[in-house]
């Protein structure tokens, strides 16, 4: 095997060794998608992407813009809608598993690498992915310096007024969706009252003693929830609760568990589905040192809750966290009003381009606008004003940068690709058992 070859295999056995130690056969199904096509694999390794920007210069990075709140992964497929808590839909950054403090140009420069992968999918040129990946970085310096440049910051999200085309029809299917779709799929009405389907897929029954743990871990995540964000007791009244398995390509390993609760009232269609997923550790976090960041969470579920609420503005009014043995969960409601930005639909250049002009202005929101009841103290100053001095006159400079790395690191993608497959088929990742 190559020194790259090497250099994959134990950067994958460090972040996941535990993990995979737990459940190795969770772990032979994630490397088998991640071999399915190189983009597959860039989504499950953002652990290998850390590894190298630790060793890679970021001239853009300073004391401030080198620590500011990080979704982490961010890459096409992890945007998409979902309801805030002022009751509006709105088409953000939707995953916050990997999201920590770092570089600003993290996120940009992943976003940007993910687009020449999705481009070489379907056989676009270097001409025309530049062409795309420059709309996407144009509009993400723009948009932050209209944050440092007018107050209010709050105020912007793409919402159902505010989009045209491909994202606009993503939110109105989200507006198709409703509570009770979901509930239908979800539960069953037994004896006068909602209990969860145990005949789907990925959901299984649990112990009395598990069960107890769960509940206890509920009532502990209540009080983490903010008091401007939290409703009356019967809001939280526990009707059932199961174990869930089988989702993600980055969750594997992990514990997770479906909550039934009350909802608003007593009505059946106001009952509400949570979620409550062992939190992973940031891959970020693996090549930030800084003390005080990492001791600053109790653990990974305080971290994630935390994160999500510095950098999305009106976030889930569900959203909090919790522990099991010591292990942190984070708690979110499961909605009905999420929908994906499908990219197999836009297979044209002229469809591609509007729609990554609104990803750099979301990924420049995620950066600046905070929930107004984020209680962080990381980052004491305005991000806007940092990025916007840290790139000052020399946007094109910036934007050349990012189009390099994207189409250089993109090339080097598909070869870990390659060398990956091979590793994993020759039994080389240790661990995960027998691939036979």
């Amino acid at each position: 095997m190559t020194d790259r070859g090497d250099r994959i295999v134990s950067v994958l056995e460090d972040a996941f060794t535990g993990l995979m130690a737990a459940d190795p056969a969770a772990f032979r199904h994630k490397f088998r998608k991640m071999a399915a096509e190189p983009f597959a694999f860039y989504r499950g390794s953002a652990c290998l992407f850390y590894a190298d920007m630790a060793e890679m210069p970021d001239e853009w990075a300073d004391d401030r813009t080198g620590r500011i709140w990080i979704q982490g992964d961010l890459h096409a497929q992890n945007f998409g809608t979902y309801m805030d808590a002022e009751g509006t839909l709105v088409f953000d950054v939707n995953d916050f598993d990997e999201a920590y403090l770092g570089s600003f140009t993290w996120d940009v420069r992943r976003f940007a690498a993910s687009m020449a992968l999705l481009g070489w999918r379907k056989a676009l040129p270097d001409s025309v992915i530049t062409d795309l990946i420059r709309a996407y970085v144009s509009a993400y310096v723009a948009q932050i310096r209209s944050f440092a440049d007018r107050p209010g910051d709050e105020l912007f999200s793409l919402r159902l007024d505010s989009t045209e085309g491909a994202l606009h029809r993503v939110l109105q299917r989200a507006r198709l969706a409703t509570r009770i779709g979901l509930l239908d799929e979800k539960t069953v009405i037994v004896d006068y009252d909602r209990r969860f389907r145990r005949d789907r897929d990925g959901i299984h029954e649990l112990t009395p003693e598990v069960r107890a743990s769960v509940e206890s871990a509920f009532a502990s995540y209540l009080d983490t929830i903010p008091t401007g964000k939290r409703a009356s007791s019967r809001t939280y009244t526990v009707k059932d609760a199961v174990g869930r398995s089988g989702f993600g390509i980055g969750s594997a390993g992990l514990h997770a568990y479906n909550i039934l609760v009350e909802g608003r009232s007593q009505a059946l269609e106001n009952d509400v589905v949570l979620s409550m997923k062992q939190a992973n550790v940031a891959a970020p976090s693996r090549i930030v040192p800084d003390t005080r960041i990492r001791e600053y969470f109790t653990d990974h579920g305080h971290r994630t809750a935390v994160s999500q609420r510095a950098l999305q503005a009106h976030a889930d009014p569900w959203l909090g966290h919790t522990r099991i043995d010591g292990v942190g969960y984070v708690v979110a409601e499961l909605s009905p009003y999420e929908a994906d930005l499908d990219w197999s639909d836009l297979t044209e250049p002229a469809d591609m381009l509007p729609v990554l002009g609104y990803l750099g202005r979301a990924t420049a929101k995620m950066h600046c606008v905070a929930d107004e009841d984020s209680a962080q103290t990381l980052v004491a100053f305005q991000c806007e004003e940092a990025i916007a001095t840290a790139i000052g006159d020399r946007e094109a400079a910036f934007t050349d940068s990012i189009v390099a790395f994207a189409l250089d690191y993109a090339r080097q993608t598909r070869e870990d690709h390659r060398l990956f497959v091979d590793a994993f088929r020759d039994g080389r990742i240790k661990g995960v058992g027998s691939t036979a």
